[in-house]
């Protein structure tokens, strides 16, 4: 079963922008899937990432990264989830 990833994101967010090509290169797509979330349509999303965005989640753990982030960090992301 694939561990499912989420990218919390809106519409013109150009740091969004920036960290997906990151999730393209450095996430396995036979071991996670990954879902970018609009937060523009859930006040409670809006209300809790709203600065924050993009933030990646294992929905899962409930773990998130934070933006910014580099490949190497994401790894040290993936490696920390795929742990649990």
């Amino acid at each position: 079963m694939l561990k499912r990833l989420e990218l919390m994101t809106t519409e013109g967010c150009h740091l969004c922008d920036r960290a997906v090509p990151l999730l393209v290169e450095g996430v396995d797509p036979a071991r996670f899937e990954v879902d970018l979330v609009d937060i523009a349509f859930d006040d409670e999303l809006m209300d809790e990432y709203a600065t924050r965005i993009p933030v990646l989640v294992d929905t899962s753990s409930k773990l998130s990264m934070d933006w910014p982030f580099d490949a190497k960090q994401l790894a040290q992301f993936i490696e920390s989830i795929e742990s649990q």
